[in-house]
Order: C-alpha cells, then sequence, then structure tokens
C-alpha cells in the first residue's frame, strides 16, 4: 500500500482545498485560547506538572492529524481521564513523590494506551466501546463529576487537603473551612472565574469563555497583587520544547499501569466513536473506528515519547474548532505550532495565572460532563437502568475511578446478560385484518386454534435461559385446556448451545410422553444446522419443523381441521422486566 494511502494525513494534504487555508488559521488561534489553559489545568488535576499538558497537548494534535481519519477532531488531555491518571500513578508515586517519576509513569500510562489502542485496531475490536451502555455511562461521569468537583475545591479556596476518597475529601475540605485555612484572594478568583465562565457560555456561547476568564484573573494578579495576598500563580515555566524521551521506570510499575490503561484506553475509544459520529454525521461524513482506533494510538505514542499523559477526544474543544470554521486537522497544527512558540519564546506569558483560576476551568469542566436530567429521564422511561446508573454512579463517587470504570463495565455486560437470561417471550394469535401472527399482550382480542399454542421467545437459547424457556413451555403445556401442539416461533433464536440442546431433548420426551408436541417454525439456516449436528432432529420429528409459522398453522389445521376462536389466546407467557 502507497505511503500517502496509509497516512490520513497526507491523503488530506494531497486533496487540500487553498479556500481552506484561511478558516483553517483563524479556527487554529481561536482554538489554542482554549488549549492552553485547560492544557495546564488537566495536568494538574492528573498529578501532574501544568507545562506536560502543554507539551501533551501539542503532540498529541500533531500525531491524530497525521494518523487520525477525522477532518476536525480535536484530541488533547480531558477532563474525564486526569482522575484515571492521577488514580494510576499517583499511588506508585507516594506522598510528596518526585515529580519526575510521575511524569515517566504518565509517560508509561500513555505508551500503553497507545499499545493497547494499536493491538485493538489490528484485531478490529472496537466494539469494545460497546461494552459501556449509556446508563452506566451516565452514572459513571456523574461520579467522577462529582469526584472532580470536590477534589478541586481546596485548590479553589487556596488551601490543599490531604485525604483518600469522596468522603475524606469532603470531610478534609469542611475542616479546612472550619479552620480558617480557606484564602479570601483565592476564593473569590476561583468563585468568580466559574461565575464568569458559566455566564459567558450560557448567555455569550461564540465568546471564549476559558480564555477571557484567564485573562482577566491574569490582569487581577496584577493590579491587585495577589501573590503578595496568599494566592498561588503558575509561574513561570520551563523554557523550550522538551527532547524525545524514552521514559525510565522500575520494571514492577508496568504490570500495575496495566490496568489503568486499559480503563483509560476503554473510556477514550468510547468518546472518540462517540464525538466522531455526531460530528461525522453533521458534515455527512463517516467513522472509521479501527482507524480512528490507530489515530490515538498515535497521538497517545507521541505524547508519551514527549514527557506527556493519555488523551482523548474533547467534544468542547472539537465544537469550538467547528464554530470557528475548521475544515481540517490543519487547525489543530496550527494549535501545536502557537503553543510551542509560546513556551519557547515567552515561558512567562502565564506566570501571573493564579491556581484557583486553574482550579475553575476544571470545574466548570466537571460540570459539564453531569447529566442529571439525562438520569432523571431514565427513572421516568426505565428503572432498572436508572438503578444501572447510580450503581455506576456509586462506584466512582466511593470506591474511586478506577474501580469505578470496572463496575461500570461489568454492570454493561451484566444488563446485557440479564436481558438474555430473562428475555421478553410471548404468546402469538392472529388479529383480524392484521396479517402475520400478533403478540397477545398488545392485541388482546387476538383468535386462537383449540388446541394450539404460538410461543415466542426472544432471545438465543444458551446455558443461563435454557431452563427458563422450558419452565414457561411447561407452563402452557398446563394450561387449560391442554395443547395438541406448541410451536415454538423461532425467529428470534439466533443461537442454540450444547446446554440448550440438552434441554430441548428432555423436554420433547416429555411433551411426547403427554401427547402435545414440540414444533418449531422459522429457524434460521445456521441454527437449523446447529440443531442438525446436535442429533435434535433426530429427537424432533423431522415434520416437525417448519419454515414458517403460516406452514405450521396450515399443517395442524389440516391434521386436526380447528377453525379461529376469537379471545381464546392464551396469556401464560411471561413479559421480561
Amino acid at each position: 500500500m502507497p505511503v500517502a494511502q496509509a497516512v490520513p494525513g497526507l491523503r488530506l494534504l494531497k486533496a487540500y482545498r487553498r479556500e481552506w487555508l484561511g478558516k483553517d488559521i483563524l479556527a487554529g488561534v481561536v482554538l489554542t485560547t482554549l488549549l492552553v489553559p485547560q492544557g495546564m489545568a488537566y495536568a494538574e488535576l492528573a498529578g501532574l506538572p501544568p507545562i506536560t499538558g502543554l507539551y501533551t497537548t501539542i503532540m498529541c494534535l500533531l500525531g491524530y492529524a497525521a494518523m487520525g481519519p477525522s477532518r476536525i477532531l480535536v484530541l488533547g488531555p480531558d477532563s474525564s481521564l486526569g482522575p484515571l491518571i492521577a488514580a494510576t500513578i499517583l499511588p506508585l508515586v507516594g506522598s510528596g513523590g518526585d515529580p519526575a517519576r510521575a511524569v515517566a509513569l504518565a509517560s508509561v500510562l500513555a505508551i500503553l494506551v497507545a499499545v493497547i489502542m494499536t493491538v485493538a485496531a489490528v484485531a478490529k475490536l472496537g466494539f469494545i466501546a460497546d461494552l459501556l451502555s449509556k446508563p452506566t455511562m451516565l452514572g459513571y461521569m456523574n461520579g467522577l463529576a462529582l469526584t472532580i468537583l470536590v477534589g478541586q475545591l481546596p485548590k479553589l479556596f487556596g488551601f490543599s487537603v490531604d485525604a483518600d476518597g469522596l468522603v475524606g475529601e469532603v470531610v478534609g475540605f469542611v475542616e479546612g473551612l472550619a479552620n480558617g485555612e480557606a484564602v479570601p484572594a483565592a476564593a473569590a478568583v476561583g468563585l468568580v472565574g466559574i461565575a464568569l465562565v458559566l455566564a459567558l457560555q450560557r448567555w455569550v456561547p461564540k465568546v471564549p469563555a476559558i480564555m477571557v476568564m484567564v485573562v482577566l484573573s491574569i490582569v487581577a494578579t496584577t493590579v491587585f497583587d495577589l501573590a503578595a495576598r496568599g494566592v498561588e500563580l503558575v509561574g513561570v515555566l520551563p523554557k523550550g520544547f522538551p527532547p524525545l524521551t524514552i521514559p525510565e521506570i522500575q520494571r514492577g510499575d508496568i504490570a500495575l499501569l496495566i490496568g489503568g490503561a486499559l480503563g483509560i484506553a476503554t473510556i477514550s475509544l468510547a468518546d472518540t466513536i462517540s464525538t466522531a459520529s455526531a460530528f461525522a454525521a453533521r458534515a455527512g461524513d463517516e467513522v472509521h473506528g479501527n482507524q480512528e482506533m490507530v489515530g490515538i494510538g498515535v497521538a497517545n505514542l507521541a505524547a508519551g515519547l514527549f514527557q506527556g499523559f493519555p488523551v482523548s477526544t474533547s467534544g468542547s474543544r472539537t465544537a469550538v474548532a467547528e464554530r470557528s470554521g475548521a475544515k481540517t486537522q490543519l487547525t489543530g497544527v496550527v494549535g501545536a505550532l502557537l503553543i510551542i512558540v509560546m513556551i519557547v519564546l515567552a515561558p512567562g506569558l502565564l506566570r501571573n495565572l493564579p491556581q484557583p483560576a486553574l482550579a475553575a476551568v476544571v470545574i466548570t469542566a466537571s460540570l459539564s460532563l453531569a447529566d442529571v436530567p439525562g438520569t432523571l429521564r431514565l427513572w421516568k422511561q426505565r428503572k432498572v437502568e436508572f438503578l444501572l446508573s447510580v450503581a455506576a454512579f456509586l462506584g466512582v463517587a466511593l470506591l474511586g475511578v478506577l474501580p469505578g470504570i470496572a463496575i461500570a463495565v461489568a454492570l454493561s455486560i451484566l444488563n446485557v446478560f440479564r436481558r438474555a437470561w430473562l428475555p421478553y417471550e410471548t404468546v402469538l394469535g392472529k388479529v383480524e385484518g392484521l396479517e402475520g401472527y400478533h403478540d397477545v399482550h398488545s392485541y388482546p382480542e387476538a383468535m386462537s386454534l383449540p388446541g394450539l399454542v404460538i410461543y415466542r421467545f426472544d432471545a438465543p437459547l444458551f446455558f443461563a435461559n435454557a431452563k427458563t424457556f422450558r419452565d414457561e413451555v411447561r407452563s402452557l403445556a398446563r394450561s387449560e385446556p391442554h395443547p395438541r401442539w406448541i410451536v415454538v416461533a423461532a425467529e428470534p433464536v439466533t443461537d442454540v448451545d450444547t446446554t440448550a440442546s440438552d434441554v430441548l431433548f428432555e423436554l420433547d420426551d416429555e411433551l411426547d410422553h403427554a401427547g402435545i408436541s414440540l414444533v418449531f417454525a422459522e429457524l434460521k439456516d445456521p441454527v437449523r444446522r446447529k440443531i442438525d449436528q446436535y442429533g435434535l432432529s433426530r429427537q424432533i420429528e423431522p415434520r416437525h419443523f417448519f419454515p414458517t409459522i403460516g406452514a405450521a398453522v396450515a399443517a395442524y389445521q389440516a391434521e386436526t381441521g380447528a377453525r379461529w376462536r376469537r379471545g381464546t389466546a392464551s396469556h401464560t407467557a411471561r413479559d421480561a422486566v
């Protein structure tokens, strides 16, 4: 394959139009006003020096511009990943640990994420992002928002808290306020900063709210000499661009980083696919899931090799780029170049930026993660999924970010398993004026044939639900008057495993002794072949397999002479929760 075909950035370069250049440059300038303060703030959220956020931003933008398939998707340090990174590396660094070790661990973490993403892309495992269902993702994000907000409150008020867990941080914050540790000037900067960002985002969304707040806070620092009033400042950033660095850590650290890398990769992939899909739909483009994984992997690898940390897609920054007229990934390249110019030529530009202002950036970002209306909507629409969301929320809030994401994935998988274990099942009848056969729960007036029950089970038959199927068929067999045929409308049955096959053997034998025939209609060809392989077609008479429900009904009528009767369809089949 030619290099130009393998590298999306080169393909885009060959198709680049001159009229896009001005729009991409302008969008890159606007985007930079957001990239700088957010990059620094999210670095601190991850427990790292602010400058690493800028290194990360630069490299991931360049890496994704080369290998990412989306025209305008913006990657970078992310508020949803910050707590995950901190939860992974800080226990290895220890209290008051060496910042250089923390950076090295974070860089290795980014490289591990890159490896996971690349392997997943080669194996075409993009479906892994689907393991996080929307309800559990809502709960996870709500818990994450609360965790971030509470963790930033002490910094917002100018002091620090040495505590673990949400409850400990809340107690530490309240005790700090009670003991008079808060710095009034810091609290004023932070609270006014939050109010200003929220107000601008609400009423003047086209104005870069975060940049306006940052500039005003720097002006306030200079005018009111906030440093003398106890407000901590960012200070002068290290000058120059970092060299290519192979991070050095202890061999035993890698095993401890892998769990965090898997969690970060899952969240990053889910964020990227959902965000890419949303913006691609607006532009009429398609999302290439496996290529997106390659793009994320290269972006993380680039960050990890230049003293950076794991990154993900940012919906807010992508929206800013789109609103600013971005046409291609040149927008991100312009943003990266402008940040390089700043740290090389003007590293002191943000020296008077108050730390509470960075806390305000993080807190406003955390508020955008939460979706309380969406959670309440789940309560109204489906209470089981609401409870799943609450469980994921409590997992993050009470047990921590890493256990929280494990709980979110586990709950999503268990919910899928629960639906397959207790699927919807019903009896079908004939409705006057409608073709086919229909659910008697929806059409209580449906007609039936005396002695015939048409039963539909909406799931593959496997070890977990085979006995559920058997018990319901037994219940139908015991109904009055006793049926002569039980026809399984098997079109939804997409598989039959060996456990279910054994159950069907026993069930057919039991029904035969009761004088009842077990009949199948609309079995898919692959499922029928499996049944033949198991030997079921020798146990169940071959004449009891029909291509359609109509064919089975016609055969029953030909054998018995039965006629349709109104309002006699059985209602014994259970509704799944």
